[in-house]
């Protein structure tokens, strides 16, 4: 079933673009076909559902700065994601569900929400995997964009959701630069933070949010309880990306993936590299994220980290 809803009809240049590995149907094991992926569209964003069962919601309202997913559950139904304006956990209040957005575009700060990210398209398409196609503007002064996004948010019945994003400057010059705000981000429940008994670990063996920080890997997660239960999520990199990606993950239960910092993540300006798109070019970025029960191991995020990588269209 394929439903469209357009905010905005506008027309833009493109020019080259990076090419990436194509993506395919991935899955831990095999859904049943009931278990599709459905949607339920209205002006408010896209609810997703998972055989008919709540998973999340793309909020696209225009009181939100930002697109993002909230709020984030796991098979059973238990919600992974901070709540949105959680009284009980103040701090960072544009940590919202899942999102993507980096600061110094141009010196704007979308990720603190001193810039605002606008969708102006969105199309969802039922099946296995579900696929949300998003068109957003990225404004700067005067409203107008100076970076537009187009990313396929794709949806399986694993909870495995996989962002494709397409970054073309649409002014004559854009910078991204040299920060740690930013880019693929999730904010955890507050039960699973790792500074009330959560768990993170890496790819390559290392512990703790003062080990992962900072450090590119083939993927991160974090575990914690929620409701007595153990559940886990899992960022993974990918390395068709134009560089190996740091991971910014904190003990207070922020989790998110970047390649814009790397003097910011190794904590050396000398190390800045900040990267500039002429007007018309495009830079594709490609993230994973799984929500899963139990831990790294007992989710078996190793497995379908591989499967993310030997993905086809």
């Amino acid at each position: 079933m394929l439903r469209v809803l357009t905010r905005l009809m506008f027309v833009t240049a493109c020019g080259a673009m990076t090419s990436l590995m194509p993506l395919a149907a991935i899955a831990q094991s095999p859904a049943p076909a009931t278990d599709k992926i459905t949607f339920k569209q209205s002006d408010a964003g896209v609810a997703v559902l998972i055989g008919g069962e709540p998973f999340t919601f793309l909020n696209l309202g225009p009181e939100w700065a930002k697109p993002f997913l909230s709020s984030v559950r796991a098979a059973d139904g238990s919600i992974v994601t901070r709540a949105v304006g959680d009284p009980e956990d103040k701090d960072h209040p544009h940590h919202k569900g899942i999102w993507f957005s980096i600061d110094e575009v141009n010196e704007v700060k979308f990720w603190a929400e001193a810039g605002k990210i606008l969708n102006v398209k969105v199309e969802a398409v039922e099946g296995n995997p579900g696929r949300i196609k998003l068109k957003n503007h990225w404004l700067g002064a005067e409203e107008l964009p100076i970076v537009i996004e187009t990313t396929t948010i794709s949806i399986f019945p694993s909870r495995l959701i996989i962002y494709d994003a397409t970054f073309t400057a649409a002014v004559e010059k854009v910078t991204f630069g040299d920060t740690k705000e930013g880019l693929f981000g999730i904010r955890i429940a507050t039960t699973m933070r790792e500074k009330v008994g959560g768990v993170v670990v890496n790819a390559e063996g290392k512990n703790g949010t003062k080990e992962c920080w900072g450090r590119p890997s083939k993927w991160v997660d974090y575990s914690g309880p929620v409701g007595g239960k153990t559940y886990g999520v899992a960022m993974m990199d990918h390395p068709a990306n134009f560089r190996p990606s740091r991971y910014h993950v904190r003990d207070y239960g922020l989790f998110s993936v970047s390649p814009f910092g790397e003097g910011a993540y190794q904590e050396d300006k000398a190390k800045s590299q900040p990267v500039t798109l002429e007007g018309g070019k495009s830079l594709q970025l490609r993230y994973g994220l799984c929500v899963h029960t139990g831990d790294a191991a007992e989710g078996k995020v190793a497995a379908v980290y591989e499967q993310f990588l030997t993905s086809t269209k």
